[in-house]
């Protein structure tokens, strides 16, 4: 590329950062570190083709003043853990929408498949589920006994939390990890885990037991199943980066795309959590709750996905664009 090509391409960007240096337009944490990184990609390249050019001694420089620039913005610890929680994670799910409504339609649509599957075959749960024998007889022994969902009370509440807790965040952090295989892993991850979920349900209700499964697995269900169809969203996030990089180079769009993800799947963990400790502690009772607990429960479960994950970040992304207007 000419050199004056090259500037022209980039003039935008750089007046951009002009500006912000010298306090005349605000950037938010997340656009400095962006503009930060294609700054030095950008100086790179003029080092490479434009060594004695004066470009190379502008973009240096401008280099210089956005370090400092960042450095003297950097919030305290206290406002950046809170800024975290109620800026940068909704910000990366507004950045991630398209991939949350692919992630939640494999879900969907291999729920039903798992469903339909079982319809037709019953053995089909005792081969998507882990371990499908002895818990199939299992919970077919409960259903007779006529305590269907005694499997959730079988063991000690403390160790059953902490197995559940800490499995579900392993499964959250490969379903996004599995995204560097250009989103392939990730959604496979979430096909398995869409198939199970539809030959499970399906399974109590082919045993007359459907409402009764769905008053205590959608206890902690609604979270657990919520927070992983999240999770396949933050793989996306960095498959898809990998895969569309834009205008950007390509590991350069894939840094942005892996940063974002993390950030989910950070602010996934009290939510995973959470769902480990309604499932070792509240589930076991379900058979016993008033149908209206359990009904409250699932729906303050919904409501707080819903709040947290799909309409914050609408009032976060209209505040970031606020603050930081374009150029």
């Amino acid at each position: 590329m000419r050199e004056a090509a090259f500037i022209q391409r980039n003039k935008t960007k750089w007046e951009k950062l002009e500006r912000s240096v010298n306090g005349m337009e605000k950037l938010s944490a997340d656009e400095a570190s962006d503009l930060y990184i294609q700054l030095t990609d950008d100086l790179s390249y003029a080092n490479t083709f434009y060594p004695k050019s004066s470009v190379l001694i502008y973009l240096n420089g401008l280099a210089s003043k956005l370090h400092q620039y960042v450095y003297r913005n950097k919030p305290t610890e206290r406002s950046r853990i809170t800024t975290f929680w109620t800026h940068e994670i909704p910000l990366a799910m507004a950045r991630t929408r398209r991939e949350l409504l692919l992630s939640f339609t494999i879900m969907l649509v291999t729920a039903l498949i798992g469903a339909v599957s079982a319809h037709y075959d019953p053995d089909f749960v005792r081969m998507v589920i882990p371990g499908g024998e002895d818990y199939v007889d299992q919970t077919l022994e409960n259903i007779h006994n006529g305590k269907p969902m005694a499997i959730y009370g079988s063991g000690n509440e403390s160790d059953m939390f902490m197995f559940i807790t800490v499995n579900n965040i392993r499964v959250s952090f490969i379903a996004f990890a599995m995204g560097i295989f250009f989103s392939v892993g990730t959604a496979y991850m979430l096909m398995t885990n869409g198939f199970m979920l539809g030959a499970f349900q399906y399974f109590f209700f082919q045993q007359g037991v459907g409402v009764e499964s769905v008053m205590s697995i959608w206890l902690h269900g609604t979270l657990e199943i919520s927070a992983i169809t999240i999770a396949g969203a933050a793989g996306f996030s960095m498959g898809n980066a990998l895969l569309f990089p834009g205008t950007y180079p390509r590991m350069v769009s894939l840094v942005i795309g892996a940063r974002t993800g993390v950030k989910i799947v950070i602010g996934l963990v009290p939510v995973f959590i959470l769902a480990g400790f309604l499932e070792s502690f509240v589930t076991r009772h379900a058979p016993v709750m008033h149908p209206w607990v359990s009904s409250t429960i699932i729906l303050l479960s919904l409501a707080f996905i819903i709040g947290y994950f799909i309409i914050l970040p609408y009032h976060a992304e209209r505040t970031h664009r606020a603050v930081a207007p374009r150029a």
